[in-house]
């Protein structure tokens, strides 16, 4: 799950942003969100998206349908930690709350196995980028002479924000 921060432009709004986001969840039970506050950007609601793309179709439909200007932060994963007094199990979505990480006995990421295939001339670019990213190879094989598979583990935090920009880039847009 993806979670980023959802806050209206003029303040005086919030109200009005709590029930259009009410609204949207009677259609999409995925989109979960609670409230918080910003010294910076007011009152608003930290918000969980089941990725990137379902976020921008609730950015893009609060301003469509219910006519909205909002401010969205940088998206985040959650991270999952154990106490150190219990086995409870507790959920992070913000980097304030990872704190706790210095109290609890262990602290986990979200991590994905990806599968790359590209063009032979770009394997050198991909595999830098996955490295970049925190990626590590798992398994490279040739498809045909021309076309290869590169499958990676890499932390979800990695690639929610440019990953697939970048990929499409490195590799000239020869992704199949």
């Amino acid at each position: 799950m993806v979670f980023a921060g959802i806050y209206p432009v003029d303040t005086e709004d919030y109200e009005e942003l709590r029930n259009s986001m009410e609204k949207l969840q009677l259609n999409d039970a995925s989109l979960v969100f609670q409230p918080e506050s910003s010294a910076a950007l007011g009152f608003g609601f930290r918000c969980g998206f089941l990725g990137m793309l379902h976020l921008e179709i609730i950015q893009e439909r609060l301003e469509r349908e219910f006519d909205m200007s909002v401010i969205t932060t940088v998206p985040n994963v959650s991270y999952h930690a154990f106490t150190k007094r219990s086995l409870t199990k507790l959920y992070w979505s913000t980097t304030q709350q990872i704190s706790r990480a210095f109290c609890s006995r262990s602290c986990r990421r979200a991590f994905i196995k990806a599968s790359v295939i590209t063009k032979a001339d770009y394997v050198g670019n991909v595999m830098s980028l996955c490295i970049e990213k925190r990626g590590q190879i798992t398994n490279q094989t040739y498809l045909t002479p021309e076309r290869v598979e590169l499958s990676f583990d890499m932390p979800l935090a990695e690639i929610v924000f440019d990953f697939y920009d970048r990929l499409k880039s490195v590799s000239r847009g020869m992704l199949f």
